[in-house]
């Protein structure tokens, strides 16, 4: 071993400290296995925290159908505004508590404080030794023999040192699938085509550049009467003129289109424009501290800026072509733009008195624990996506694919739930949104389980899904739940010696499993049928 390198050994590594990555492993640990679980910031949480991306949830989410830890982390994290903020006794006495009145979620609150909670949730495993966590920590190569992945060396990104983790079951968790690609996993990346899928809102070709745009978030408040205008950055003419082939206008405007319809809408900031198709105003949509639910003063509204206009979609992060450089020139871009959006809010965005600029726009760095404002990381709404046993496709979840009425497919190898629609933001082969209506679905085993490697297991938006089937299995409650079926998959695969192909493909060790997962965990499997087969 050289100089600054270290070893470690344990029963799971996790690689991606996301949503996924968490439950995977507080799943396992409760199950009685030693884990490493590593993250490349300083923040659990990935898309809810580093990211910065209120929850987007289902209407059932307050019910059963929820994933068990992850309903555990949203009653924690409402206890902790009960325990800590000056709540009005409205606020305080509401069993369904929201923080922020945002129109996105049931539950939209502050990055920082899903932060300490989930810190909260790790901090008794890491205590007693069974969690080990390696913070700002990423994979810079895997090791591997035959079928097998034996070990991934991480880099500390503080000082350069180095750790090699070997691991009898490696996790990827991670927000882009880097495992896939350093273990030579057989991946796909961007779209595949429909002579590959049948789908019908594929492309007619497969794509790999064909990939979701980024969006680099920030956190804002409103202060009328100040100067808070930032800097003008250097790409802001180019944002302020640019125009997409499938886009109204340039960024820099509240012009978008509907992305069910394509038809144009214009927004307002602070009021809603019904006459324009922006039926609430941009301000409410994630907005994470509405102040009516504080004592008078006590707070200003805070709101995540997750908007349209700052979906970056000039370049993918992934693919053929695309080099490190070529990678860090993307997310430049995708900053650039956060910023150029946020100085044209401040100082040319129309108002309704006929004025321009609202220069009382004033970043929180707080809310989002960084220096300069915006999150920690980009939102990745699509990341390389293993091959598995069975992918998911069009054709199991999306209403239009499926018989009428029918509902989503049932899976005899079911691990849990989801539901949204199959939502495909612009892409950087130049298509504007696949917005369609999905079923409520369940997680297929298979679609967790890749076609060749034994001991490797994806955890996030990673599994075997399509490009357009992404659109729907990419939130924060399904990945959460991925990745507690994973914890749950290689401690049942531990304790009896068996890979987790030969769980899925026998019936009874199937059905030991599942039984693992609702009887020991409480995880729900399948949707009713007035459910499942629910339509908008």
């Amino acid at each position: 071993m050289s100089a600054g390198m270290s070893e470690r050994k344990t029963d799971v590594l996790i690689v991606g400290g996301g949503m996924g990555g968490v439950a995977a492993a507080l799943t396992a640990a409760r199950l009685g296995r030693r884990v490493v679980l590593t993250e490349p910031t300083d923040w659990l949480g990935g898309q809810l925290t580093a990211q910065a991306v209120p929850p987007d949830e289902h209407d059932w989410i307050e019910d059963r159908y929820a994933p068990p830890g992850y309903a555990e982390l949203r009653r924690r994290v409402r206890d902790y505004y009960r325990r800590n903020y000056p709540l009005t006794p409205r606020a305080a006495a509401d069993p369904l508590l929201d923080p922020g009145l945002g129109i996105v979620s049931h539950l939209c609150h502050e990055p920082r404080v899903a932060a300490a909670v989930l810190e909260e949730m790790v901090a008794p495993w890491r205590a007693g030794g069974q969690i080990e966590l390696l913070l700002c920590h990423e994979p810079v190569a895997a090791h591997t023999s035959g079928d097998e992945v034996d070990a991934v060396t991480l880099r500390d990104t503080r000082d350069g040192t180095e750790t090699t983790v070997q691991a009898a079951y490696v996790v990827d968790a991670s927000e882009l699938g880097d495992l896939l690609e350093l273990a030579d996993v057989e991946h796909v990346v961007g779209a595949e085509g429909q002579d590959q899928t049948g789908e019908p809102h594929a492309p007619a070709v497969a794509d790999p550049l064909d990939q979701q745009a980024i969006s680099w978030c920030f956190a804002l408040e409103h202060r009328p009467g100040e100067d808070h205008t930032i800097d003008r950055p250097a790409g802001y003419d180019h944002w302020r003129t640019a125009v997409a082939p499938f886009w109204p206008g340039p960024q820099l405007s509240f012009d978008d289109v509907v992305p069910i319809t394509l038809q144009q809408r214009t927004w307002r900031l602070f009021e809603a424009d019904h006459a324009r198709n922006a039926h609430f105003p941009l301000w409410t949509f994630r907005r994470v501290l509405a102040r009516d639910n504080f004592a008078d003063g006590a707070m200003s509204d805070v709101t995540i800026v997750n908007w349209p206009q700052i979906d970056y979609w000039e370049a993918p992060l992934l693919g053929p072509g695309v080099d490190d450089a070529a990678r860090a020139a993307a997310l430049a871009g995708s900053r650039d733009l956060s910023f150029s959006f946020l100085h044209w809010l401040q100082t040319e965005a129309p108002r309704p008195d006929g004025g321009i600029g609202y220069p009382g726009l004033r970043l929180r760095p707080d809310v989002t624990g960084t220096p300069d404002g915006l999150a920690k990381t980009p939102y990745i709404r699509e990341a390389r996506r293993i091959r598995a046993e069975l992918t998911v496709t069009e054709q199991h979840v999306g209403v239009q694919a499926r018989p009428d009425g029918a509902g989503s497919e049932v899976f005899a190898d079911t691990v849990g739930l989801g539901r949204y629609r199959i939502d495909l933001h612009p892409s950087t082969a130049g298509r504007s949104y696949v917005d369609i209506e999905a079923y409520p679905f369940q997680v297929p085993l298979g679609a967790l389980v890749p076609v060749r490697v034994e001991n490797l297991l994806p955890a996030g938006k990673n599994i075997g899904t399509t490009h357009i089937t992404n659109g729907c299995y990419r939130l924060h409650p399904v990945e959460w739940g991925i990745g507690e079926a994973v914890g749950a998959l290689v401690t049942f695969c531990l304790d009896r010696g068996l890979p987790p192909r030969k769980v899925r493909n026998d019936p009874a060790r199937l059905a030991d499993y599942q039984r693992l997962l609702t009887d020991t965990l409480g995880t729900t499997l399948a949707w009713p049928d007035d459910i499942r087969t629910h339509r908008e």
